[in-house]
Formats: C-alpha cells, sequence, structure tokens
C-alpha cells in the first residue's frame, strides 16, 4: 500500500523543498509525478526545476513535451503517471484521492506538500489527511524544523 507523507512547509517555500524531495527521490532510483492544481503553477516549476541552481537542474516534462515515459520528473495537472513513477507529489492542494485510485497508482509513496501560511493550502491538506486515513492509508506527518530539516511529528 503506497505510504502517504504530509510535508508541512514552515521555513522554506516549496520552490527551495520541492527540488530537494525529487533529487532524493532520484537517488533511490525512484521517477516522480508532481501534480498541481493549474497550469500557471506548472509554468513556474517548469521554470525553476531547470534553473532553480547554478550547479544544477532536474530533467522533467509534461504532456506538452512528448515523451512522458521517459521523463524522470513528470509535471501535471491530471491523474496520469506515464513514467511509472513511484513517487506522486501534490501540490497547491491538489486532490490525492483521485490519482489514487487510478489502476496505475502503484506508488510507494505519495507526498502532500503544503504551505502553512496558506490557509486554503492548509485547510485542505487537514482534509485530505482525514480522508486518506478513513480510508485506511499509513500516513505520516512532518514538519521542518528551525534548520529547516524535516522531524515526522505524526
Amino acid at each position: 500500500m503506497t505510504e502517504i507523507w504530509f510535508y508541512h512547509l514552515q521555513r522554506q517555500p516549496l520552490e527551495k523543498a520541492l527540488p530537494q524531495i525529487l533529487e532524493k527521490s532520484l537517488e533511490k532510483g525512484w521517477r516522480a509525478v508532481v501534480q498541481a492544481k493549474s497550469d500557471e503553477r506548472l509554468e513556474a516549476l517548469d521554470s525553476w526545476l531547470w534553473t532553480y541552481s547554478e550547479a544544477s537542474f532536474l530533467a522533467h516534462g509534461r504532456a506538452s513535451d512528448g515523451d512522458g515515459e521517459l521523463q524522470p520528473v513528470y509535471l501535471t495537472t491530471g491523474l496520469e503517471n506515464p513514467n511509472g513513477a513511484a513517487l506522486r507529489i501534490f501540490v497547491e492542494g491538489a486532490a490525492m484521492a483521485p490519482a489514487l485510485a487510478e489502476p496505475d497508482a502503484a506508488y510507494a509513496r505519495a507526498i502532500a506538500i503544503f504551505d502553512g501560511n496558506n490557509e486554503d493550502e492548509l485547510f485542505h491538506a487537514r482534509a485530505e489527511w482525514k480522508e486518506v486515513k478513513e480510508r485506511g492509508f499509513a500516513a505520516a506527518y512532518w514538519q521542518q524544523s528551525e534548520n529547516g530539516r524535516w522531524e515526522k511529528k505524526a
């Protein structure tokens, strides 16, 4: 069964935390899908993942780029998993339940990343937590410490 993790951003913005999480996933040999609610967010992430570091970038693509099955990181607003990802990351309050119910949703882990300073994202994360627990998933809650490291709280 898919492990569900909730990452509560408090010290860093999504743009800082997401590349770190994706890099760790790729180090494990896992491909990833990042799902957002809006095309605007995907546009911003698409640009950011190429330029977030002077020394590195994260190879990725979207449906419009073609060859989704070849992408180590696939960005989408939909439910697809063309690259056979082991990790699915939900940002901007993208709904977890529909993606996890898909027939090809054999993810090792799903992560909802939410901004603790955004009331809408916080409300949505709480609702998602309740829903995944009711559906019998093992869920863990991670919060950023003072130094920006992740600490498991529940």
